[in-house]
């Protein structure tokens, strides 16, 4: 059996060398079709939409911008359709002379959509002044989900510079979707399950407690003119934090019965406090590999993905937090895989820079493990390559809740910690990851990362 002290080390190694991920990222509120060729003349069109429509008012802008100088377009007249669903919601022209179309949105009970402002007499084209700018008002945007724009340019340079046959062009762009989908566990038991799709609605949810598996579906078009202006699919699967059924350190990811990266799967114990989340993210290289193992059944392309969660009890290690400034990052791995009372067990880490990953050489830190809001352990100590171990035997009364804390990290004052739960009514004292960087993690909400590093499972 190989000595403590050297597993210790050889553990610190493969924490140093372990391929870094960032975290998941939401999908965009904007899409951009470029180089669109009018007369000669490129231009890019792009749609902005706010994700959420929490107010009773928003607004959606639409711009043209010339290619070659950057600069937005003149008197132009769009054609726009907006469908979801495949149903129109509404279709007419609209005129922006200085490219920049800026549509205000009230959402009220009524069924029938309005448009307010004043109307040109070529086209009939609505444009807004400084007294009266456009407003849609209606039940329009009432529900989350993606929602198609077909745009046609009608006119460009000068208002009566009319286009026939300009083309169409297509952007998509989602509202959040929050579903509820109650299911039974083992016992027959409910359990409140939630999905949070930042593409499109989601259907036939449905938890297997046999199996632990959940599989739930969303239309996709898999053609490479949808999936070319795609950047992220983004779906989380909530469900409460103490539903042990289905609580698990790792689960394993699947569309269309395709395995997924590791990056495409994250567990999530810190944005909810009373749930757990896990994210499925789908970049356009990871919709595009899936793609091709799916075109090697010779079968037709489906028309949605169904995503697969199953629980893993494998642990994936090194868990990872960071500080609340994202200065630094803490990566935990420990030994042995099942804590017990009375048995030595060697937590080790790695300090590395939050921006790059790398990790951060002659590293002070404080050591801290906390348990049922008291103090338990406290050692400091420096970790001269980035990475070192702290050991500690848990005594016959230390079980339950347990968080591991990194304080005071390079005397900079930062701090980020992990959960653990010990759970001995289990009949052995299994270890439960709840991995919650609570203090500080990279929120997806707030930006998209600079990179998601693939890691085959």
């Amino acid at each position: 059996m190989m000595p403590i002290k050297k597993l210790g080390i050889f553990m610190i190694v493969g924490c140093l060398f372990f391929p870094v991920s960032s975290v998941y990222g939401h999908g965009l509120g904007i899409d951009t079709i470029s180089s669109v060729n009018i007369q000669g003349e490129k231009i890019s069109i792009s749609v902005e939409m706010p994700m959420y429509f929490e107010n009773n008012q928003e607004q959606i802008t639409i711009t043209a911008t010339n290619d070659e100088t950057k600069e937005t377009a003149k008197n132009v007249t769009f054609l726009i359709g907006l469908f979801q669903n495949n149903e129109m919601i509404f279709r007419n022209y609209f005129f922006a002379e200085d490219g920049i179309l800026p549509i205000k949105v009230t959402l009220t009970e009524d069924e029938k959509i309005a448009i307010h402002g004043e109307q040109d007499s070529l086209l009939g084209a609505w444009h807004g002044t400084e007294t009266n700018p456009i407003e849609i008002t209606g039940s329009v945007f009432d529900s989350g989900g993606l929602y198609n724009f077909e745009i046609e340019v009608r006119t460009i340079d000068e208002p009566t510079n009319i286009i026939e046959d300009s083309g169409v062009y297509y952007a998509d762009l989602s509202i959040v979707s929050t579903q509820s989908f109650p299911q039974e566990d083992l016992e027959n038991n409910n359990v409140d399950f939630r999905v949070k799709s930042y593409f499109d609605k989601m259907s036939n949810f449905s938890y297997d407690p046999e199996a632990k598996e959940v599989t739930i579906e969303m239309p996709f078009d898999w053609s490479e003119n949808k999936m070319s202006h795609i950047p992220v699919v983004h779906v989380e699967v909530h469900f409460p934090k103490d539903f042990a059924e289905f609580l698990s350190p790792s689960y394993s990811g699947f569309a269309n019965g395709v395995e997924l990266f590791k990056a495409s799967v994250t567990v999530d114990d810190y944005t909810e406090d009373d749930e757990r989340i896990v994210h499925f993210v789908l970049l356009q290289d990871h919709l595009r590999f899936i793609k091709n193992q799916m075109k090697q059944s010779e079968k037709p392309l489906p028309e949605n993905i169904i995503f697969t969660l199953s629980k893993s009890e494998k642990t994936a290690f090194p868990l990872t937090a960071y500080t609340k400034s994202e200065d630094f990052q803490v990566n935990l791995s420990w030994d042995p895989l099942d804590i017990e009372p009375g048995v030595n067990t060697n937590f080790v880490f790695t300090i590395r820079d939050g921006k790059t990953g790398e990790p951060l050489r002659n590293s002070d830190y404080t050591f801290v493990i906390i348990q049922n809001g008291q103090e338990i352990h406290r050692a400091s100590g420096t970790a001269q390559v980035g990475g070192e171990f702290e050991k500690y035997t848990f005594g016959e009364e230390q079980t339950g809740p347990t968080i591991i804390k990194f304080e005071n990290i390079r005397n900079s004052g930062q701090e980020t910690e992990f959960g653990l739960v010990v759970a001995p009514e289990f009949g052995t004292i299994v270890m439960l990851v709840l991995v919650i960087s609570i203090i500080g993690i990279i929120l997806v909400s707030k930006k998209i990362p600079l990179a998601i590093k693939l890691q085959q499972v």
